[in-house]
């Protein structure tokens, strides 16, 4: 049936038996791609059927659907004209993983962070009654998401417009990427385990069904009896009492469910609210007992599960869980805070071994960020770690409510700079900017595993305001080290080679690509300094000075946005010392960074020592 769908109209063609065919069918299409491409499985496993039964009822694209996101939507993307490019999914200049307003007019909103699409849908509604159009709008949000702050000033204002034709769809699979936590999650639970009420509903239904139907009376007044006691059991008032209309819980994978709920709403006056109750990694064994493990994943063999990667090395992710560990033990005061990251920021163990020191808020990073402000406060030394793109969302938290008080929270910044397959939406490529004009803050950038191991100690011991430290995805180099571990020199660097033709001055992951690029442009005649700044803020004043000695040009290198970033602290200081040397700043250009394998998209905007070299003797040439 696949083969013959190019468009969601093709769907409406079959009936719902065979549209349960054609769910197992993109089940099997999905896996089998995702485990040579990588990508998000469980999530999309769990969603096939609230996918294909939107697109039976509605009529995208008039009907706009919304993700929340997006890693629930690889069953859309494939009905909706991608079937074959979806064999080039997450690849370089292939499809996104996820929606992608370039990629598709299917695709209605660009998404990647959780929590953006009933706000989204709320805009779309409110311009389509400006308008005068009578479309449907309707979102698609995790149980996940849900809890965070910005689905909920949506809901709010949602329910005060009243908008019709406004659908939210909770897909509730019970988790997000790790296990979901907070009173919301407990509350939904609540609600899709009131045993009572399901018992009731069945005995209510079965005897309706016994009485003769007289013009549909009987049926009627079943559905009465059953919303009563619904009323009476299933705390679903909370919904209600927003504004919204509130339907469920129903089973997100019974199609004939979901088709026939869909079809009723279209009817009803206000905003509706749909509860959905699905199975992460529904239809593969192994996603479904280990839906952490598979919910982004990379290649790996279909028949056991297993991984693909060889690599034995630990995550630099690791470096941190293990580090913080063995200060904890140490410090009863050291606390750590992630935001449902708990398993990819490294930090099962810490968890595991601390439970009263460790605190997943969910989808919730400005909470994460003032509730560590908190913590401080009371004399506490928090934690928090938090993917570098996700740390955005708490800019203003940071300023607010840490520095501006001068608070010594310290954040990790997993994930800094290109990430590879999942894209724009997930690259951390402006932490140094946006951080770096915060007054007070320290900023760091290890290099290594051995560096950043100290640096950590760094974070610990600073006691002055916040501190930052960040770290790419991926696995460590796999030197050797000392495990006795102790903080570097406060705002010092370190010269690496000295030469005499021009400097490189690089930060983090950039320091083995100059020492190498160095190489490359000693080949070639050029004999450069080579120099790793470790930090960004306060950053070395002498090592700048030192590299620009005999005034050779100095070209300064980081994984992050070249507005804003390191090359522009060096710029500054080389302004304010009157040093006339001649600077090229080498980073990410400004421009947002596509997807694809890490090593192709550093190559790709020159992030390599070949890059660099040529960069650097283009430079002098010209110069």
């Amino acid at each position: 049936m696949l083969e013959n769908i190019n468009s969601p109209l093709d769907i409406k063609k079959y009936s719902i038996p065979e549209l349960k065919n054609l769910s197992d069918e993109l089940r099997k299409y999905i896996i089998e791609i995702v485990s040579k491409r990588g990508g998000h499985l469980a999530s999309s496993l769990g969603c096939v059927e609230i996918i294909i039964a939107l697109h039976y009822v509605f009529d995208a694209p008039k009907d706009k659907i919304i993700w929340d996101v997006g890693h629930q939507a690889y069953a859309h993307k494939i009905i909706t004209g991608r079937r074959e490019a979806f064999r080039k999914l997450r690849k370089y200049e292939g499809i996104s993983g996820f929606p992608n307003i370039f990629e598709s007019e299917y695709d209605t909103f660009g998404v990647g962070h959780a929590g953006t699409a009933i706000s989204a849908a709320l805009g779309f509604a409110v311009g389509r009654d400006i308008k005068g159009d009578d479309n449907f709008v309707i979102s698609v949000v995790g149980d996940g998401a849900i809890s965070s702050g910005l689905a909920f000033e949506g809901i709010n204002q949602t329910g005060h417009l009243g908008k019709n034709k406004f659908v939210i769809v909770l897909n509730d699979n019970e988790m997000s990427i790790s296990r979901n936590v907070g009173a919301l999650a407990k509350y939904l639970t609540k609600i899709t385990t009131g045993q009572l009420y399901l018992q009731i509903e069945k005995d209510v239904w079965e005897l309706m069904g016994k009485i003769p139907t007289l013009g549909g009376k009987a049926q009627k007044i079943a559905g009465k009896i059953k919303e009563s006691i619904k009323n009476l059991i299933v705390p679903n008032m909370f919904f209600e009492d927003l504004g919204f209309n509130y339907f469920g819980p129903i089973d997100g994978h019974d199609l004939y469910q979901l088709i026939n709920t869909f079809s009723k709403i279209r009817n009803i006056k206000g905003p509706v609210f749909i509860h959905a109750v699905t199975k992460k990694g529904k239809g593969y064994s192994y996603a479904e007992e280990n839906a952490e493990k598979f919910h982004g994943v990379g290649e790996f063999y279909k028949a056991t599960g297993g991984s693909k990667a060889k690599s034995e090395k630990k995550k630099y992710s690791d470096v941190f869980g293990d580090t913080i560990i063995d200060i904890a033990r140490k410090d009863g005061k050291v606390v750590v805070i992630t935001a449902a990251m708990k398993q990819g920021t490294g930090l099962v163990n810490f968890a595991e071994e601390f439970p009263d020191r460790f605190f997943d808020v969910g989808i919730c990073e400005q909470h994460a960020v003032t509730f560590a402000a908190g913590l401080a406060r009371e004399g506490f030394k928090p934690f928090v770690d938090i993917y570098s793109t996700f740390l955005q969302r708490s800019l203003d938290q940071i300023i607010h409510d840490v520095a501006l008080q001068k608070l010594p929270v310290r954040f990790l910044l997993d994930r800094a700079g290109i990430v590879g397959e999942d894209g724009p939406t997930h690259h951390g490529n402006f932490d140094l900017s946006y951080l770096r004009m915060i007054p007070g803050i320290v900023i760091m950038a290890s290099s290594d595993e051995e560096e950043m191991g100290r640096m950590i100690y760094n974070l610990y011991n600073f006691e002055n305001g916040p501190s930052a430290l960040r770290f790419p995805r991926g696995r460590v180099k796999g030197i050797e080290f000392s495990e006795k571990k102790e903080a570097l020199q406060f705002g010092k660097g370190v010269l690496i080679k000295k030469g005499k033709d021009a400097s490189i001055l690089a930060v983090g992951s950039m320091v083995d690509v100059a020492i190498k690029a160095g190489a490359l442009l000693l080949e070639n005649g050029v004999d450069t300094t080579v120099a790793n700044a470790r930090f960004v803020k306060p950053i070395d004043r002498n090592l700048i000075a030192e590299c620009c000695e005999g005034g050779a040009p100095i070209f300064t290198i980081e994984e992050n946005a070249v507005i804003g970033g390191f090359g522009d602290a060096v710029s500054e200081v080389l302004s304010e010392y009157g040093l006339r040397n001649l600077h090229r700043r080498i980073g990410i250009p400004d421009n947002f960074v596509p997807h694809g394998k890490r090593d192709e998209l550093l190559a790709s905007i020159n992030l390599t020592p070949e890059g660099v070299a040529t960069d650097v003797q283009l430079f002098l040439k010209k110069s």
